[in-house]
Order: structure tokens, then C-alpha cells, then sequence
């Protein structure tokens, strides 16, 4: 109480320091894009109802597709245009390669250390080791066997509990993220992680590190007002910044404790841990711990979470569209048969299934706003003034649902994606130099997985009613409704599947 108190005290004083501040910026910053008024202190943020890419699009409706607001003391610009988003990315790529600085990051991220909170050149190193050395498709292809197996398990899973004669009820939620956790954990570690306890190898260690991403999860969706008014971290309402150093103490204890375990083996295996530490061997400045330890949480939150979620907003959208998902199965069936099981190596024959993996992205993006950029130095976008330490947000979801570039854009076409060059306009992954590097992989396990479910599947809703498309808040845009649905094996396929 006597902290909440001693804040009013202060209000006046902050009042009139940050209108006076404000103030001087209205005046320093000279056409920049339009937005709504703001508030003292607050800026904009008393308006930023969640989810954050629905408040941007109000506004934007009412401003224009780029538009600026204040968060605090930060100038926010938000870009919902096509031709900007194209602009940010091409003659101001470098300009916007930095990230802002934000409190996840500096606790969770090493201290801005990741390859996805880095603001520096140092930035430009890491990617290069997450495409050269890490997700490079040579590597990729090495792992396509603990791909393939984790998804027949999946698979084998459903069969047990259904058979050719009668439809069982099965959430599937939690099995997507079981199966891309254990995908990723099992390429980095050789382990795996989510499963019956007689599946992994060592169940204590297992429900730690899923207690682990369970909380990066939910602490990585959260909008921590103290990044914008940083007085406020004297405060720390919510103790959100304490719960932050909780989660990375026990994060780090157990990333290094997995680091030590394969460098400690008798012989290297094949894993990218220890493809890591050979190349620890030969430059020690470099590949330090802190590098490895940020590369593996940033590979297990970014390729579980966000192929997972788009896996259930896929298999929702088929049952609400049974005329898509028996398209589908008519191509595999044609283009694969029901001899053998789909591989990887098919997807590439299947343009329908890739059409609908597409259409996912685009009307269900798994991140609607990409990470966030700031400016370097003043630039400009669309003709507006762009000041050194703007924050620069692209709302991928508004872009993905705009009318005047896809026809009926709130509508599930994977067809619309049969017109060449028609792909090119999905961001999902987003551009430029900072765009995501895990784009093969998400492809590959997502193509992969959905490929099997419907060849070996017969699907239906759990009731005649469609299934609930409210997509919730956070870093990933999840179902508020977990996917529950009735399936039943494929006869022709069973023996596969359990042999």
C-alpha cells in the first residue's frame, strides 16, 4: 500500500514531466503518420485492449493502414499496408534491423542476447550459425527420420484410440504440441521429452523442461506496460519482472545441465547440441554456453509453439470446410495411393496440401504481429518521417485479411493460392533480414503431419455445429476453444500405421 501510495504522491510531478515531454517530441517529430490522441504519460496504452492485432486494427480503420500512438514515451508506428510493409523491408531493411529493448529479453534473452531480442550486429552472427549450421536444409534432411517417427507416433496414437468401425472424440491440442516439442527436443537433444512416461527417458527431467516451455509461453505473450513507462519497474506490479529472473534462473540451470550432459559424453552423437559444441572446440570465443543456451530456447519456443498452433487453426479449418479436406484426400490418394505413408519428400507433389498450409498462414497467422523493429537512424516509410528509436510494428494478420488484396479475404480458399505468385503475398514468416529462418522447418513439419492425418483418417465435427474460430491473445495467436474432434482409421492404412 505504501508503494501504490507514493506513486500518486509522484503523479503530478510525472504529469508535468512527460506532457512537457511530450510536447517537445510533437514538436521535434514533423509528419509523422497520424493516430489518436493521447494521454500524459500513458500515451496510447489505456486503448490497447487484447489482442493487441485487433486494437491495431481498429484504429487503423479509422487513421489509415499506417498510423502512429504512443506507448509511455515510445513512438509506435504501425504498418498495415502491403506496399509500406514492402518499403520497410527493402530500402529500409537495415535501418529497421534493430530490435527494441524489452524486459523478456533481457532476463529471458540472455540480456539481448538471442537471435530474437539482439538490437546489434551481433545479430548478423547468429543467424548466419541458425541458417548455416543449425536449420540449413543439409542439416534438416538429417533429422527427417525422428521427424517421421514422431509423427507416426502421433498417428499411431489416434489409430489406438479409434478404430475402422466406430468415430472416437480425440483433443488434439496437446498432442500437436507433443508431437513439434518432442520434434524439436529430439534434434537438439536426441531425447525425447512429452509422451507416457515409459516413452521418454527421464521422466523428472522431462516434466521440468515442459514446465519450462509451458511458461515461456505464457510469459512470452505478455505486454509488460514497464517497458514503455520505466518508473514502473520501481512498482513491479504484477511482479511480472520477478517471476521473469524465477523462470531464467531455472531455465539456464537446466539448458546448461543438458549442454554439460552432451558435452560430457563419451562420444559425440547426432545431434545439434553437439554439432554445437564441435564447433565450441574450434572457436571457444564464440560459440560460448550463453550463445548455445540462447539458441536452443529460442529453437524449442519458436518451432513448438508456433507449428503447433498452426496445426490445430489447419485441422479446424478442414472440418468447418469437409468439401477442402476431401479435396485433400483425393489428391493424396491419387498422387500417393494408400500403399504407403506420406513422406517429407512427397509434399512437393501435393500442391493442394501445400495451398491449404498456406491458406492457414494467411487467415490464421500464427504470430499477427511480427517481431517488432525500431529504427536506427531517421528514415522515412509511405512519405512519413520515421525519428532515430521509433518502434516499427507490422500487423501481418491485418495485411493477411486486407480486401483490397485477396478476394473474400475472411473466407478458407486454399484454391486462391493456385494463381501463381499468389504466395509471395503471405509475411508470415516475415522479410528482409530478420525474417524467421525456421520457415523449412515449420513448412516440413506442418505439411508432413496434416498429410498423414487426412490420408489416414476419415474426420467429422464433435456436434453439426462449425467449430469456434475466436483466436486468443498472447506471442502466437491460439485457439480460445481446443480443438476437439471425432476420427476414425482408414482401413486400407491401419496395418502401415501399427506395423
Amino acid at each position: 500500500m505504501m508503494i501504490i501510495f507514493l506513486f500518486y504522491c509522484f503523479l503530478p510531478s510525472l504529469a508535468f514531466f512527460f506532457t512537457l515531454k511530450l510536447f517537445v517530441q510533437n514538436k521535434k517529430f514533423k509528419n509523422i503518420p497520424p493516430g489518436p490522441p493521447s494521454l500524459p504519460i500513458m500515451g496510447n496504452l489505456h486503448q490497447m485492449k487484447k489482442p493487441l492485432h485487433h486494437a491495431f486494427h481498429r484504429i487503423s480503420q479509422r487513421y489509415g493502414q499506417i498510423f502512429s500512438v504512443w506507448f509511455g514515451s515510445r513512438l509506435v508506428i504501425v504498418v498495415s499496408s502491403p506496399s509500406a510493409v514492402q518499403e520497410c523491408f527493402t530500402k529500409n531493411d537495415i535501418v529497421l534491423a534493430k530490435r527494441p529493448r524489452v524486459l523478456l529479453g533481457e532476463h529471458i534473452g540472455y540480456n539481448s542476447t538471442t537471435l530474437v531480442f539482439t538490437p546489434c550486429d551481433h545479430w548478423r552472427n547468429l543467424r548466419r550459425i541458425t541458417v548455416e549450421e543449425v536449420l540449413s536444409n543439409h542439416h534438416l534432411n538429417k533429422f527427417l527420420e525422428m521427424r517421421r517417427d514422431e509423427v507416426k507416433r502421433l498417428v499411431q496414437k489416434l489409430v489406438q484410440d479409434s478404430n475402422n468401425t466406430v468415430f472416437a472424440k480425440v483433443e488434439m491440442k496437446s498432442r500437436f504440441y507433443e508431437l513439434t516439442f518432442n520434434n524439436m527436443m529430439r534434434m537438439l537433444s536426441g531425447k525425447r521429452y512429452w509422451g507416457d512416461d515409459n516413452e521418454v527417458v527421464d521422466v523428472e527431467e522431462a516434466r521440468k523442461i515442459r514446465e519450462i516451455i509451458k511458461q515461456l509461453v505464457s510469459l512470452g505473450g505478455v505486454n509488460n506496460i514497464a517497458d514503455f513507462l520505466p518508473i514502473l519497474r520501481w512498482f513491479d506490479f504484477g511482479h511480472l519482472e520477478k517471476r521473469l529472473k524465477s523462470f531464467a534462473k531455472r531455465a539456464d540451470g537446466f539448458l546448461l545441465g543438458l549442454i554439460d550432459e552432451h558435452r560430457n559424453a563419451k562420444r559425440r552423437a547426432n545431434t545439434m547440441i553437439d554439432h554445437l559444441l564441435s564447433l565450441q572446440e574450434s572457436q571457444p570465443e564464440y560459440y560460448t554456453d550463453q550463445i548455445i543456451k540462447g539458441l536452443i530456447l529460442v529453437l524449442v519456443f519458436a518451432a513448438t509453439d508456433t507449428s503447433a498452433v498452426t496445426l490445430e487453426w489447419a485441422m479446424s479449418s478442414l472440418l468447418n470446410n469437409p468439401h477442402v479436406l476431401e479435396k485433400a484426400k483425393k489428391e493424396i490418394d491419387t498422387h500417393i495411393g494408400q500403399e504407403r505413408l506420406i513422406d517429407e519428400r512427397d509434399i512437393s507433389k501435393l500442391p493442394y496440401l501445400q495451398s491449404i498450409v498456406s491458406e492457414t498462414l494467411r487467415l490464421h497467422t500464427a504470430a499477427p504481429l511480427l517481431n517488432s523493429h525500431e529504427a536506427w537512424n531517421d528514415c522515412t516509410i509511405a512519405g512519413y518521417n520515421v525519428p532515430h528509436g521509433t518502434i516499427v510494428s507490422i500487423n501481418a494478420w491485418a495485411i493477411h485479411r486486407d480486401p483490397q488484396v485477396w478476394s473474400d479475404p475472411t473466407s478458407f480458399k486454399p484454391e486462391r493460392f493456385e494463381k501463381e505468385g499468389e504466395a509471395n503475398k503471405l509475411i508470415t514468416f516475415g522479410l528482409g533480414r530478420r525474417a524467421c529462418p525456421g520457415e523449412s522447418l515449420a513448412q516440413r513439419t506442418v505439411g508432413l503431419t496434416l498429410g498423414l492425418l487426412i490420408q489416414c483418417f476419415e474426420w467429422k465435427r464433435v456436434s453439426e455445429e462449425e467449430i469456434d474460430m475466436t483466436g486468443g491473445a498472447g506471442a502466437t495467436m491460439p485457439k480460445v476453444i481446443p480443438l476437439e474432434a471425432m476420427c476414425r482409421a482408414r482401413h486400407p492404412v491401419i496395418n502401415m500405421v501399427l506395423s
